[in-house]
């Protein structure tokens, strides 16, 4: 895997192109320079974390053929007062939608995601207290 991050002069503004050919502006928050034109590095970190498992949590349920139609990962995180302010808590919430999905069966996904596939969570979990929970949106129930 590579990438390559080039700072664009005149702020505090980053182009990282990636190795699979794709570019992903990040910019700093105004107190430290940077403009506000895009994510914090930091944001693209967690956002990549909730990509990672969002994406085993789908496959997954896919391989077990249940009928997912959605998934949605909302993380909320704190990160550490002093320098290297490496995130300390993150929370996951996942929104799993499909026809008859069991909340056993999405559990045993997320937990697969948090413990064996998803490197990303798995890594930040050496510095980060790691929670999850979810809720299931059953596609085939009434509306009331």
């Amino acid at each position: 895997m590579e990438c390559n991050v080039k700072w664009i002069a005149g702020g505090m503004s980053f182009l990282a192109e990636t190795g699979s050919n794709h570019a992903v502006l990040m910019d700093g928050a105004p107190e430290a320079g940077g403009k506000n034109l895009a994510p914090r590095p930091m944001e693209m970190l967690l956002a990549g974390t909730g990509g990672c498992t969002a994406f085993d949590v789908v496959l997954i349920l896919q391989k077990g053929r249940h009928a997912v139609t959605g998934c949605e990962v909302s993380l909320n995180a704190d990160r550490a007062e002093t320098d290297p302010k490496v995130f300390t808590r993150i929370h996951f919430h996942y929104r799993v939608s499909g026809s008859g999905l069991k909340p056993e069966v999405v559990d045993r996904a997320i937990k697969l995601s948090k413990e064996k596939y998803c490197s990303a969570s798995i890594m930040l979990g050496a510095t980060a207290e790691i929670t999850h929970d979810f809720e299931i949106i059953d596609i085939d129930a009434p509306v009331i």
